[in-house]
């Protein structure tokens, strides 16, 4: 008996496979640094902490309304709301089990099969996967010649077909740390105007944006986008919280509807201890985001002259927490993939190959590691370089 031909055409996600084959390599005794993975090595908050076990202690962990606790929906609106100068109502929100899960059941909300969805390259490698998984064909659209990772205007333009539903924006960017400009967001809408299209802006990491970078939604432009994006946020990145898995999507009305059915139906509500310790980061700023905001503008300062200093081409990461240098000079047979295994088992350094970002030409660099961890990931790059001459 076969499985389906949706589950033998997926595939594992590159970068968790990548972290777990780095994992691995620690268990048995390397002293490995582990830049393959986007998950922060802070702390979540105390207030996330104290929420939880609260709610542990309370012994009310019951069932919740399939879209989440009305009271951390409405606090969500009230945020996401301020934050890009835009109203929402607890019914604009859907409540997930993270960011991913949000996104999944937005595309099965809004994608038939047969549906293209144009993807802005560099592209977060589950993207593609779960365009495919609700049986959507998705298209990558190159950015603009010269590195930088800007969203190519006209090359959006001429990829839109007669099946075209929509396009997924990430900025900032993972994998580069790209920060779309104002006047970028602002012609991405004009065209999903134009042309009838969904916008679905997945906005994890919309706080974390340094070097005078200002983060910038395609809902503040105008009402009409407002009525055609999906906002998708999570607790992960800015709270430090991936192990709590929450998120949500943000949307019109018809929109939450549609993906609370469908969670309902799949999934079922949220984790109530999760939503809680949410809820309570939402309500009151943790103390601890400004001083993790400011110490990854450190580390990236620190990977960034680091990379200048190897001789390292690529875009200035100014959002996220990663860098993304073009490396092919130093590739040999095999590309990235050959290149990253192969520091991976020279120099213990864990890293992603562009290919699975769409750009082949590329590496993933993630600074969530201490300062003093990444000036070591800088020294092991360049000695591994060195041995390659």
């Amino acid at each position: 008996m076969d499985l389906s031909q949706r589950a033998r055409s997926l595939t594992e996600s590159a970068t968790l496979a990548l972290a777990a084959l780095a994992k691995a390599m620690a268990d048995s005794g390397r002293d490995v640094i582990n830049m393959a993975v986007g998950e922060p090595d802070f702390q979540a908050p105390r207030l996330a902490r104290e929420a939880a076990h609260t709610a542990i202690d309370s012994g009310k962990v019951n069932y919740t309304p399939a879209a989440g606790l009305l009271s951390l929906r409405r606090i969500l609106a009230q945020r996401v709301g301020e934050f890009r100068g835009v109203t929402y109502a607890p019914s604009n929100v859907v409540v997930c089990h993270s960011a991913k899960h949000a996104l999944s059941h937005v595309l099965l909300a809004l994608v038939d099969p047969g549906d293209e969805v144009l993807l802005l390259a560099p592209v977060w490698g589950s993207y593609d996967e779960e365009v495919r998984f609700a049986g959507g064909i998705a298209t990558h659209v190159a950015p603009v010649p010269g590195g930088s990772c800007a969203p190519d205007l006209d090359a959006i333009r001429a990829a839109i077909g007669k099946n075209t539903r929509g396009l997924m924006l990430t900025s900032p960017s993972n994998p580069s740390g790209y920060v779309c400009t104002p006047a970028e967001i602002a012609g991405i809408c004009e065209i999903v105007i134009e042309h009838d299209l969904w916008l679905i802006s997945d906005e994890i990491y919309a706080r974390l944006v340094f070097d005078g970078a200002e983060h910038v939604s395609p809902v503040s432009h105008s009402p009409e986008m407002l009525k055609r994006t999906i906002v998708i946020d999570g607790a992960s990145k800015v709270f430090a919280m991936t192990g709590y898995r929450i998120g949500a999507m943000i949307g019109p009305e018809k929109v939450a509807k549609a993906v609370g059915d469908i969670q309902s139906q799949l999934s079922g509500c949220p984790n109530y201890i999760s939503q809680m310790a949410y809820q309570a980061c939402l309500e009151t700023e943790p103390e601890e985001v400004a001083a993790m905001i400011a110490e990854f503008d450190r580390r990236r300062l620190v990977i960034q002259e680091g990379l200048e200093r190897l001789g390292l081409p690529g875009p200035t990461p100014r959002g996220a927490f990663y860098a993304f240098p073009d490396m092919s000079a130093h590739f040999g047979e095999g590309g990235a993939h050959r290149f990253c295994a192969e520091l991976l088992e020279a120099e213990a350094l864990a890293t992603v190959p562009g290919d699975v970002f769409g750009t082949p030409n590329h590496v993933r660099f993630s600074y969530a590691l201490s300062e003093d961890k990444v000036r070591e990931a800088i020294e092991r790059l360049g000695r591994f370089l060195a041995s390659r001459k």
